[in-house]
């Protein structure tokens, strides 16, 4: 950074010097001179290698493991210095089981309690329901080419946003956490025990 500041300097005092010279002769113009426009073009060169000096992150949010790298390392093109983990916008993912699902629509009411903040619940929205199991799209999916078929309750992957601003300060990228969702409707059981609730763990 330092270095290219210098050399944007020095191109700059390359322009003055230049058009200096040619103060004594009026037919000359100054903007077209070889001397004159080589120092334009350096000094266009240092200015866009001082603004590639800067680099600016596409959303806002807290750098991660950045002890990897020192000041003035040089570093290859592609190389992983650091994780970004975004701040505008937290979320949880969790994996309910497919039958917990017959009643969950997203808008619904979510509570979370992870185990960083025993007894503090935060408050969240279903905000979507994947489209498939996380079987389905797993690296290698099950396969049973053989007609040996076992039922296997699968999962699902839910999104749900936090609403709770203290949550978007507290919560870290990675945790546990217990997720439930109040679907507002009672399975098997009198109404007048209330809402009935889909509860799965989740990170």
């Amino acid at each position: 950074l330092d270095k290219a500041r210098q050399q944007l300097a020095v191109a700059e005092q390359g322009i003055i010097s230049a058009k200096a010279a040619l103060g004594g002769n009026p037919d000359i113009e100054t903007d077209k001179h070889p001397t004159v426009m080589a120092a334009l073009a350096a000094r266009d060169k240092a200015a866009y290698d001082l603004a590639q000096t800067t680099v600016t992150a596409p959303a806002d949010g807290v750098i991660s493991q950045a002890s990897s790298f020192k000041p003035g390392q040089y570093v290859a093109v592609g190389t992983p210095l650091f994780s970004l983990v975004e701040t505008g916008d937290t979320w949880i993912d969790a994996n309910f089981k497919e039958t917990q699902l017959t009643h969950m629509k997203p808008g619904q009411k979510a509570e979370i309690i992870v185990d960083t903040y025993p007894g503090k619940t935060f408050e969240a929205t279903v905000k979507a329901i994947g489209a498939g199991t996380g079987a389905e799209f797993s690296l290698l999916p099950a396969q049973n080419a053989t007609g040996n078929w076992v039922k296997v309750t699968q999962r699902i992957p839910v999104r749900l946003e936090l609403t709770d601003p203290d949550a978007k300060m507290a919560l870290r990228t990675g945790m546990s956490a217990t997720v439930t969702v109040d679907t507002g409707v009672a399975r098997g059981l009198p109404k007048i025990f209330g809402h009935a609730t889909a509860g799965e763990a989740a990170e």
